[in-house]
């Protein structure tokens, strides 16, 4: 009879604990991204004036099997002004897309629905998760507060470069391997974490190294309570698949080369 009870108990307790874990809750990440310009032919030092790197904030909603990922107010400045030759007549100003950009999450449907603001226009994109092949390390470690697993996996993706020569402005794009590196907790068993990186593991990412600190993702904080209805489909009268967005996309492109051929060039970094 006693061993019974010892096992009702143990199940009681497993239970109890398994129903105590974290469902919901807001994340708020630190994005620290490395900025890279080339200005072959350009004057004033200015290759010396852009910055090194970036310090973005955003913030993840979670709860009932959705996530929600934006941008979190700023504590810089959105633009960084640059001016080059004697007389500053070269002007290069940098404008950092996406702060009102939204990614809604639906781990259940595996659904993704994405609203991005590009040069004054709004533009809503349906998509789907797209799963990584992920591998465990066995490494272990702590972020606040909460024991972490690490996972890395590889990812293909198009990445665009930009040269400006002579005051004109040349784009290509080409294929790159980043390779991904997580810290995820399972005490949080909850599929979400930054950015697209969402529906991947089984509990909640709260670090990123992408393609060796190119783009790094930490966790600053978490909420235990979340405001559930702020977690919905962006909506907008046009949805795109990612197909169309991305003609969409190279069509604005050209058309902002061709309007700054003079001395004022304007980058927007996604």
């Amino acid at each position: 009879m006693k061993k019974y009870l010892l096992a009702a108990g143990s199940l009681l307790l497993a239970t109890f604990s398994v129903v105590a874990q974290q469902q919901q809750g807001v994340v708020t990440y630190d994005r620290i991204s490395k900025v890279q310009f080339s200005f072959q032919g350009m004057p004033g030092g200015m290759e010396q004036q852009m910055p090194s790197t970036r310090t973005d904030k955003f913030e993840l909603t979670f709860g009932n099997n959705q996530s929600l990922w934006k941008a979190a107010e700023q504590e810089n400045d959105e633009t960084n002004d640059i001016r080059g030759g004697e007389d500053g007549g070269v002007h290069v100003r940098m404008v950092v897309a996406g702060s009102n950009d939204v990614l809604y999450t639906n781990f259940e449907t595996g659904k993704k629905v994405e609203k991005r603001e590009m040069f004054d226009k709004t533009f809503v994109i349906d998509d789907t998760i797209n799963k990584l092949k992920w591998k465990m390390t066995g490494e272990s470690k702590t972020i606040l507060g909460l024991p972490c697993i690490k996972a890395t996996t590889t990812k293909i993706v198009t990445r665009m470069m930009m040269n400006m020569d002579n005051g004109k402005t040349e784009r290509k794009e080409f294929q790159d391997t980043s390779v991904v590196v997580a810290w995820f907790t399972t005490s949080i068993p909850v599929s979400a974490g930054p950015a697209e990186y969402q529906g991947q593991l089984p509990g909640l990412i709260l670090e990123m190294d992408i393609k060796d600190g190119t783009q790094i993702f930490k966790a600053t904080g978490i909420a235990e309570k979340a405001d559930l209805a702020v977690i919905k489909e962006p909506t907008g009268k046009k949805h795109l698949s990612p197909e169309e967005f991305k003609k969409e996309r190279e069509k604005m492109m050209k058309e902002m080369e061709q309007n700054n051929q003079g001395g004022q060039r304007i980058f927007r970094m996604n």
